[in-house]
């Protein structure tokens, strides 16, 4: 019975690894993008924040579109 538990504790955590790697270069590619449309420093600062919640932005947007 304790190998069925760990057998399906490690599928879950393979699942969960693809999703961080998506996520990962989804924050790599935003930072880029806001970054390198910084005019200055501390545009970059804020382009590197929301490179960090960008998905949460995506997501409200699409809901305030959708009328949900």
């Amino acid at each position: 019975m304790n190998d069925e538990k760990n057998c399906n504790r490690n599928r879950n955590h393979q699942a969960n690894a693809t999703g961080g790697a998506v996520y990962g270069l989804g924050l790599v590619g935003a930072a880029i993008y806001f970054i390198s449309h910084a005019a200055t420093f501390w545009l970059g600062v804020l382009g590197f924040l929301k490179a960090l919640v960008w998905p949460a932005i995506l997501v409200y947007e699409l809901l305030k579109m959708l009328g949900a």
